[in-house]
């Protein structure tokens, strides 16, 4: 009875704290669907180097992956809330990949410019955010992927249609140089 009593204790403490970080954040953290994936792995140049950011990582579902196929690339994810933060915490003991570090911080607070390659799967006021952030941050060359929601105002150099129920496009864009004097 107390053990039954604890786990739904602990149960009900990750739903409203899904809750609390979902209307605080204004973003719920849903996993990228599997085709999603396979688009943003063909967006993400085959033999990338340098750091790799997930914003946004949630359960681990993307930065896992990346970690695995990128083993020469340090990958970071960032995720405010704390329940799937803490589930791909534990992932990371059945799964451990050492060039993979996952954040518990607001990617807002973060900087980026060390950032090769930026992927999101955010919601379209966060991507209007992080246009600014990435304009102010980002160095030329660096490349963004976004799956599902494009930057506003920005002209993706590539799109990838993903056809299912979640998301229908990727967007690849890469940071240009800055104009000419």
């Amino acid at each position: 009875m107390i053990l039954e009593a604890v786990f739904l204790g602990l149960y009900l403490s990750a739903v409203v704290s899904l809750v609390v970080y979902t209307y605080s954040t204004g973003i719920s953290p849903v996993p990228s669907t599997r085709r999603a994936r396979a688009r943003v792995f063909e967006l993400v140049p085959e033999g990338a180097a340098g750091t790799i950011v997930d914003l946004g990582s949630g359960w681990g579902t993307l930065a896992f992956r990346l970690a695995r196929r990128h083993p020469a690339c340090r990958v970071v994810g960032y995720e405010l809330s704390p329940v799937p933060w803490l589930f791909s915490q534990a992932r990371r003991l059945v799964q451990p990949r050492p060039n993979l570090a996952l954040l518990r911080k607001d990617f807002f607070g973060v900087p980026l410019s060390g950032a090769a390659i930026v992927v999101c799967y955010l919601w379209p006021e966060g991507m209007r955010r992080l246009r600014e952030k990435f304009e102010r941050e980002l160095t030329p060359g660096t490349i963004v992927v976004s799956n599902h929601f494009p930057v506003p105002g920005w002209k993706p150099a590539a799109t990838l249609p993903v056809g299912d129920f979640f998301t229908r496009e990727v967007y690849l864009y890469r940071i240009p140089p800055p104009p000419a004097e």
